[in-house]
């Protein structure tokens, strides 16, 4: 069973649409949500982002960071529907991937018990810890 977490901690997965790979673009409803990978290109869902209801990103390994190019670009493009980062990523990490536009993160329960609740939530006051943030104090 996957784990979402975000700046509250561990909850379970409450998205009600159904979830499409990109390959399945053309079958897209209202409400929908889509999934990509790392190698597919976020300006492909150009035309249906006023539709989707929440955009999938998966992170195939820990060091393979393009699914944060892939949220900055999807948000640059307007969507305003739940961003998901799925897969490997760290504790460490959730304060980048909220910086760069995800709004939840999905774990595996593997990871949970690696990585506890308490450790995401050490990083859930995302905004307060950033260089810029330090600079100005």
């Amino acid at each position: 069973m996957a784990i979402i977490v975000t700046d509250r901690g561990f909850a379970a997965d409450d998205f009600p649409g159904t979830l499409r790979p990109l390959a399945e673009i053309d079958a897209v409803r209202e409400g929908d949500g889509v999934e990509i990978g790392p190698a597919d290109d976020p300006r492909a869902l150009a035309g249906v982002l006023a539709q989707v209801a929440l955009v999938r990103v998966r992170f195939p390994a820990f060091n393979d960071g393009r699914g944060f190019s892939h949220a900055r670009d999807l948000r640059s493009l307007g969507f305003r529907g739940r961003l998901r980062a799925a897969g490997h990523l760290l504790a460490d990490q959730y304060a980048m991937a909220r910086r760069v536009g995800f709004d939840e993160v999905e774990i595996g329960e593997d990871l949970a018990r690696r990585q506890p609740e308490h450790q995401w939530l050490a990083r859930a006051d995302w905004r307060a810890h950033d260089y810029q943030s330090r600079l100005r104090a």
